[in-house]
């Protein structure tokens, strides 16, 4: 059962004459974990704010098709109605934090506020949101006080809080260390498991192909292949669409190494792996 869906979606800026997505149809069930990848001007960020409801909302423009969340149509839904559903992360974690509040849980608890829940429920869904993103010994530190891996992860508990259905990353790691990366990636496949639904989108090809469920590559506004991190990653026209394969599966590829489905692998692990059972070695 697919819970977000596009159909011919298409969106122009106001002011531009290309068409920033174009035609782009999809289905995603509950609890996916989506890796939105395509080079700088391909469409990622248009159709992370499309999702969120941002666009044409906020940028206004032209717009043709549906996106549908569940049984609401995103362009004709109120604010009420999109925040209920979808949450949004941004690149830069600066960006989301109020710099109003003086500790983690306070700032976690802004969005929550503004909703107007009760206490209890408001101490029920930090105290969660802080377990899960692995947050829960920062709470009483101030925001600014955090690594950039730990902030991020504040601002998504922060979104988390408020119990989303869809949660849309845009680049959310490209100002990180590769331990903050880390660490954000594992806390979003542990969200996804959690039955919300995740849009990712990233350059990383290495942590995209280890954490996607599936995979969506944009260019020029176009949706060109969506499948799995293997099965996509596997193909020989990557280039020409402006991505590379992730390291391990262009070695994988030198070395002649497939998986029983005749892809290549995509991560160090399987590489690794595969190799072995061959009589190669793979060092890191």
């Amino acid at each position: 059962m697919a819970y977000v869906r596009a159909e011919h979606l298409k969106y122009r800026y106001p002011g531009r004459e290309k068409l920033a997505l174009d035609d782009i149809s999809f289905a995603v069930s509950p609890g996916e974990l989506i890796g939105i990848i395509g080079p700088n001007g391909s469409g990622k960020s248009s159709l992370c704010q499309a999702i969120a409801g941002l666009i044409p909302g906020f940028y206004k423009g032209a717009y043709g098709g549906k996106l549908l969340l569940d049984d609401l149509e995103v362009r004709s839904a109120d604010a009420d109605s999109l925040c209920g559903k979808v949450g949004i992360v941004f690149q830069n974690p600066f960006n989301q934090v109020t710099g109003a509040k003086l500790t983690v849980y306070e700032e976690i608890a802004f969005g929550l506020e503004n909703m107007g829940l009760p206490r209890a429920e408001m101490k029920r869904r930090i105290v969660e949101a802080m377990e899960l993103l692995r947050i829960a010994a920062y709470r009483d530190r101030h925001p600014f006080d955090l690594s950039g891996g730990q902030m991020q992860r504040m601002a998504i508990a922060g979104v988390l809080a408020m119990r989303p259905e869809v949660m849309i990353l845009d680049e959310p790691v490209s100002q990180l260390d590769p331990q903050g990366r880390r660490e954000v990636f594992e806390a979003v496949r542990a969200l996804s498991r959690n039955g919300i639904t995740i849009f990712m989108a990233e350059h990383n090809m290495e942590q995209i192909a280890a954490f996607s469920d599936r995979v969506m590559l944009l260019y020029e506004g176009k949706l060109v292949a969506m499948d799995t991190p293997a099965a996509l990653f596997s193909g020989t026209d990557l280039q020409a669409y402006g991505v590379e394969a992730p390291v391990y599966t262009q070695l994988a590829r030198m070395l002649g190494l497939r998986r029983d489905d005749g892809n290549y692998p995509v991560t160090l692990e399987e590489t690794q792996a595969l190799s072995a059972n061959a009589g190669q070695g793979v060092e890191q």
